[in-house]
């Protein structure tokens, strides 16, 4: 089955509709209605494949199974159930609004130029890995969104493979139990998901960048709330009795390591991230991201965040400031290591797709992490997007084949090997 045609049109369907989720909603889940139109559209596509037990719950979450096709004399026991998630949100920082996807055909190196973004093309120099994609095919948006391959990449792609085994029954695989869930860009992705209903023993999200990668590694992570309240008092009059928060939270992030930032760390190094201010003279609230690979590293940085409470606390001590550290998700390296045969068997599918498997860490989380933290272990695997939360951002052809190729081949491999030994 050549199916590259199938697996554009799918992505081209999927990232036209507007599911971007929204941050702080606490009244409703899923955050933003629109997610559920994506839902009943994906639950009509399930049903049209021939999966059992499609279903849309009150909570946003679509579930649908796919029955293993193993031989009469196979050893079913041996066969774990298997699931795949992706997310149909996307970033809610950058419009995911009226997406017009772009196909660049037979890619010929240097810059691709967007028409909705004339100054910012996407530069070779600062996309080294476009040079694996000359003479590929390439999709972008238009460049007045982004595109959302992140992670609708990830959707086509799991629709494609089930889109497979409806048309070659000769490719075997175990039951798969398929999950897409919303509101992941805003940390609540396996909020309200039922891990024990689900039924499945291993599973992979398909959320990652690239071609080839294994992520078997996400940060630790927490959120800061920093509430600063000074006095507001009319600004002609204001003269040794105004304290103004919107000042002193400026302050306060200024006061934030230079070398600690997202934009200054790569790698393993942790990183502390303010990503928004609100507020007035009254009351000031600085949220902020805490992101490390290691819980040492995590209070790391919250201590320097204390510190920073402390001294604003001496500078202005007419103020109230007051710092709320909320757990959000841990490293799901501590989980997956008892489980090695979900990272080898991945591994082993992109070898056999003609790829160089990568294992490597997210400086970042998946639905994956917390999924791992209640039973359920669940590394994520390449998706084939680039420059995910950005109007640059792009995905080729390619990638999004080799990973509907690679699921083929694990889903093969689960079958031959099973729960087998661990390689040494």
């Amino acid at each position: 089955m050549d199916f590259q045609q199938e697996l554009i049109e799918r992505f081209f369907r999927y990232v036209k509709m507007d599911t971007q989720s929204k941050e702080g909603v606490d009244e409703s889940y899923p955050s933003t209605a629109s997610q559920l139109e994506l839902g009943r559209l994906l639950v009509q596509e399930l049903s049209d494949l021939g999966c059992e037990e499609v279903e849309l719950d009150p909570h946003g979450y679509v579930t649908a199974t796919c029955p293993a096709n193993l031989p009469p004399n196979h050893d079913r026991e041996s066969v774990p159930v298997v699931g795949l998630f992706a997310h149909m949100d996307t970033y809610p920082a950058v419009s995911g609004r009226d997406v017009k996807p772009i196909l660049h055909k037979n890619y010929a190196g240097g810059e691709i130029r967007l028409p909705g973004l004339p100054d910012k093309p996407i530069r070779p120099e600062e996309n080294p890995d476009l040079a694996r994609y000359v003479g590929e095919d390439i999709i972008t948006s238009d460049g007045t969104t982004l595109l959302g391959a992140d992670d609708k990449a990830g959707i086509a792609e799991i629709m494609t493979l089930l889109r497979r085994y409806q048309k070659d029954r000769s490719l075997l695989h175990p039951t798969l139990r398929i999950a897409f869930t919303p509101d992941e860009e805003v940390g609540n992705g396996t909020k309200f998901f039922d891990v024990k209903k689900f039924g499945a023993e291993v599973a992979y999200t398909m959320d990652g960048s690239g071609m080839g990668e294994v992520e078997d590694e996400t940060f630790c992570a927490d959120s800061a709330i920093i509430t600063i309240k000074g006095v507001d008092v009319h600004p002609g009059y204001a003269k040794d009795k105004m304290v103004n928060a919107v000042r002193l939270a400026s302050w306060f992030v200024e006061q934030f390591p230079g070398q600690s930032l997202p934009e200054t760390t790569a790698a393993r190094q942790s990183y502390l991230h303010p990503y928004q201010i609100t507020g007035n003279v009254s009351e000031a609230k600085i949220t902020a991201l805490v992101r490390s690979f290691t819980e040492d590293g995590l209070a790391e940085m919250e201590n320097i965040l204390k510190d920073i409470q402390k001294k604003l606390q001496q500078k202005e001590p007419r103020a109230e400031v007051h710092l709320q550290i909320n757990p959000s998700y841990r490293n799901m390296k501590i989980v997956l290591d008892h489980h090695p045969l979900v990272v080898q068997h991945a591994e082993e599918a992109v070898q056999r797709c003609g790829l160089t498997p990568k294992r490597t860490s997210i400086r970042g989380g998946t639905d994956g992490a917390r999924l791992s933290f209640s039973n359920l272990p669940t590394p994520n695997l390449s998706a084939g997007g680039y420059n995910f939360h950005s109007r640059q951002e792009w995905v080729p052809v390619n990638a999004m084949v080799k990973a509907v190729e690679m699921l083929t081949a694990l889903m093969t491999i689960w079958v031959e090997k099973g729960r087998g030994r661990p390689r040494a």
